[in-house]
């Protein structure tokens, strides 16, 4: 929020130092000195007026343009430090949307908002859940690292099949826990994660009941699933009431009921991003290399809301995304088994055609819906790669 704020992070392969400048704009500085392309700055975040080499101490302004170079007389006359080849190399294009930034490498493409289409309604569901239209990223973050393709988060995050098989133990477990009248499921979270796991346990008719939707430039979305405890988009506990009567109180009832009814999960905005909205949740994906991947999660807090709301973030995310999570972890296998599948070499294709007869295209949008167990969502990231990388080589 403040001038020379700074967070380190990355776009695809590179990392990258998103800084506010002087004017209160946004850069995205590419972490490498002009000189001999040492990394300038190992900080996760902070404050700072330059970053200055730790090897040969150049120093670099805000606006990573070269201030200074110890020794400049030893240089010969053709080195201009104004001269733009030794300012640090910045991401040509950066926009935001509802404080969400995005940065593109490419000086030339569709706009954030062009390339965001119906997307932009999980970032506004998300933030529209504070009363107070605010919201903060908080209660601390996740990193996982798997050893496989980046690709893999996405194309397993909508595929509706893969639950009651990848994540049976969980289910079993949780099923048993809820059965057994000695165990107190709410000592904990009041049965916040048990649920989650037990949500998990589909079956071939849910599986044709969840609605999964793709959208231009390769993203999509479900349909919710948690149809029981604190999660359910009808639960009707105290702390959901005190939170309802508050978004009512500031945005009116038609407003909150509006907002409260949306009830997707997994929005997925490709290449390498994931909003729950409801649950007021995000994950990044990282490409460290090609079969390299780190998984960043976050949650939220909504300002207004009461702080029981804020713990039940809290909660998901450590349910879900941590390295510890009896959900992830199967994932994070999978994706590992995958990898060294691939690596035999002998496919030349993959199979990805559940649903393609039964998918309905609107005309009247570039929606397409799925009517049954469908492979809709991973059809559409490929086509989105394909389209991309297409560009790229012509």
């Amino acid at each position: 929020p403040n001038v020379g704020d700074f967070r380190k992070t990355r776009i695809g392969t590179d990392e990258v130092l998103l800084v506010r400048q002087i004017d209160h704009s946004l850069k995205v500085l590419f972490n490498s000195c002009a000189h001999r392309g040492t990394q300038l700055c190992t900080a996760t975040s902070g404050n700072t007026k330059t970053f200055v080499c730790p090897y040969h101490a150049w120093a670099y302004d805000l606006s990573g343009e070269l201030k200074a170079v110890p020794d400049l007389d030893s240089y010969p006359a053709s080195f201009k430090i104004t001269h733009p080849s030794l300012h640090l190399k910045s991401a040509p294009r950066v926009e935001s949307y509802r404080g969400f930034i995005f940065a593109s490498c490419a000086e030339q493409g569709p706009g954030l908002i062009e390339f965001l289409g119906r997307m932009t309604d999980a970032i506004d569901n998300l933030v529209e859940r504070s009363p107070m239209q605010r919201i903060s990223a908080e209660g601390g973050q996740f990193k996982v690292r798997y050893p496989g393709n980046w690709k893999l988060h996405h194309e397993n995050a909508n595929d509706i099949v893969h639950p009651g098989f990848v994540h049976e133990s969980s289910v079993t477990v949780a099923r048993q826990a809820k059965g057994n009248t000695k165990t107190n499921t709410d000592t904990l979270d009041k049965g916040q994660s048990m649920n989650m796991m037990i949500s998990n346990g589909l079956t071939p008719k849910d599986w044709n009941a969840i609605e999964l939707n793709s959208v231009s430039n390769g993203h999509s979305f479900m349909g919710g699933f948690y149809r029981s405890g604190l999660l359910a988009p009808r639960q009707d506990d105290e702390v959901t009431r005190s939170y309802r009567e508050a978004l009512q109180a500031a945005l009116g009832k038609e407003k909150a009921a509006e907002i409260l009814g949306m009830d997707r999960f997994n929005n997925l905005i490709w290449p390498n991003l994931n909003v729950n909205a409801q649950f007021h949740q995000v994950r990044v994906v990282h490409p460290i290399a090609v079969d390299k991947t780190v998984v960043e999660g976050f949650c939220f807090r909504l300002d207004g809301a009461p702080e029981e709301i804020f713990h039940r973030a809290v909660r998901f995310l450590g349910t879900l995304v941590s390295p510890a999570s009896m959900i992830f972890s199967d994932d994070l296998e999978i994706f590992r088994r995958v990898q060294l599948g691939l690596k035999n070499g002998d496919l030349e294709r993959l199979d990805s055609r559940r649903g393609i007869e039964t998918d309905k295209h609107f005309e009247s949008s570039d929606t397409v819906h799925s009517t049954t167990s469908s492979e809709l969502p991973l059809r559409a990231q490929a086509a989105a790669w394909k389209q991309w990388m297409s560009s790229i080589n012509e």
